[in-house]
């Protein structure tokens, strides 16, 4: 046994990833000379040769089966697996790897990669404990969808809808009445993603903090909003006919439409992501390379 403990790694990577092939082979046969089973997702052993001889997992089971989960691709990869991490209970941290440009979350390189699998083997390792949402849905009074999303719970128009309206409460008090393209309420860590790119606020992910940005609102007074992370967020979607469908999304990977009635409350999760840090780069270092501060236009 390693002097983490760590004794099955899951291997998972981006579907049709090609250039991940070779690498796979190549981390299966490190992992196993150091007496550690090799787990791979079903899709990602269809691109390994050694995969054959491992054993396989759904994206679904595979963080129940294993000590440390590493994945390769982008960031979206990462999310996927964060959330089915968090869905299945498990602290069973994760080891994200780039391919291509550098991710906010999957920040290790190709190249980084084994000397960050050593400190983790070896007990050395640091970790991002990452806050998540969790989100449970109503109709009719009736709970019928709980989710968790580690970047943002997203409410958006149908593509033909005019603005949308939504009222937004925290606690048990009505903030405001939005109309807007949609709402995004991100985490700490999802601030850097379709947050930033509608206008919000950078949040360190170590705030313990939850940020609401509208997303083009019709009142310019709409801004965004930071709360405490411990509140609960409350969004009631008002829907007048065909060509107002709302939708919500969470991480951008799945979502359904709201009618009105609808209630989808939004909290921290009691659930946190542990990320396995890439060597001697600190946060700030990676909010420099990705949105080039500092540089020359």
């Amino acid at each position: 046994m390693t002097q983490s403990g760590i004794t099955r790694v899951g291997i998972v990577a981006k579907r049709g990833l090609l250039a991940a092939a070779d690498h796979l082979d190549e981390l299966g046969t490190w992992l196993r000379t150091r007496s550690i089973t090799v787990v791979f997702e079903t899709d990602t052993a269809a691109l390994a040769r050694a995969g054959a001889d491992a054993a396989t997992y759904s994206r679904e089971d595979l963080p129940k089966e294993v000590d440390l989960v590493v994945v390769m691709g982008g960031d979206g990869t990462l999310l996927s697996m964060a959330t089915r991490t968090a869905q299945a209970g498990r602290d069973v941290p994760i080891l994200g790897v780039n391919f291509g440009s550098l991710g906010f979350l999957t920040e290790t390189r190709i190249d980084e990669l084994y000397t960050v699998l050593e400190s983790v083997l070896h007990g050395t390792a640091t970790f991002d404990d990452r806050a998540m949402l969790a989100a449970d849905a109503y109709r009719a009074r009736e709970h019928f969808d709980s989710r968790i999303a580690l970047n943002d719970v997203v409410f958006t128009k149908a593509a033909l809808s005019r603005i949308i309206e939504l009222s937004i409460s925290v606690g048990s008090g009505l903030v405001t009445k939005v109309k807007a393209d949609g709402l995004i309420i991100a985490s700490a860590t999802g601030s850097t993603a379709y947050n930033l790119a509608a206008g919000g606020p950078i949040i360190h992910p170590r705030a313990d903090a939850i940020v609401l940005t509208p997303i083009a609102p019709h009142t310019l007074t709409n801004r965004p909003i930071i709360i405490p992370g411990g509140e609960v967020i409350e969004v009631r979607p008002h829907v007048q006919g065909n060509l107002d469908e709302i939708f919500v999304t969470y991480d951008g990977q799945s979502g359904y439409p709201l009618p009105e009635g609808d209630v989808v409350r939004v909290r921290t999760a009691e659930h946190r992501l542990r990320l396995v840090k890439a060597p001697a780069r600190s946060y700030f270092e990676l909010l420099r390379e990705k949105l080039k501060w500092g540089e020359r236009g």
